[in-house]
């Protein structure tokens, strides 16, 4: 007896996302909803840029002793820069529908933004025939995830969190930019 897979549903079953237009196709499905790779290959190569964040959050006197590098583990900024660029690199590797995509730049910065709280930026760029916004998403992520490997041994109420994309720019479906909550 074949097994059929729960999480094939046919599409006209598949709920509707609440932010999604009703027509808005899902381009890694198939007909059947099946997970799949975009075909890109009739896309026009262009510059596509994006830009994401992380947000750590920790005890004051842990982002003290980052700050004046009295980490037991060293310089946690420096590591965690390098986990983020190197993580962007590999996302294909753990998003498996992303494409390897030729990276041109990516850029990493860590700044304190209050007593307790690190702002991880990524920006990464590329000339290619699809975005870059997953690559800017694994490299704030890594970033946020080597900080707290740094730092666990004393501070383990680290949290991390929101990550997200900022903006993109690039592609078909043009720029966009998160509009700033006032």
């Amino acid at each position: 007896m074949k097994r059929r897979s729960s999480s094939r549903r046919p599409a006209s079953k598949r709920p509707a996302s609440p932010r999604a237009p009703r027509d808005a196709e899902l381009t890694h499905l198939d007909r059947r909803g099946a997970a799949r790779m975009v075909d890109v290959s009739r896309k026009k190569v262009t510059r596509r840029r994006a830009m994401a964040s992380a947000w750590v959050h920790l005890a004051p006197a842990t982002l003290r002793r980052i700050v004046t590098g009295k980490m037991p583990k060293g310089d946690v900024f420096a590591v965690a820069r390098l986990a983020g660029i190197a993580a962007a690199k590999r996302t294909p590797d753990v998003i498996p529908l992303c494409h390897v995509l030729p990276l041109d730049a990516v850029e990493i910065t860590l700044e304190p933004i209050s007593a307790k709280t690190v702002c991880i930026r990524a920006t990464a760029v590329a000339r290619a025939r699809t975005g870059v916004e997953m690559e800017a998403l694994v490299a704030v992520s890594a970033a946020a995830l080597a900080l707290y490997d740094m730092c666990k041994a004393v501070d383990r109420g680290i949290v991390i969190g929101p990550i997200r994309l900022d903006e993109k720019s690039g592609g078909q479906s043009g720029n966009w930019k998160r509009p700033r909550i006032t």
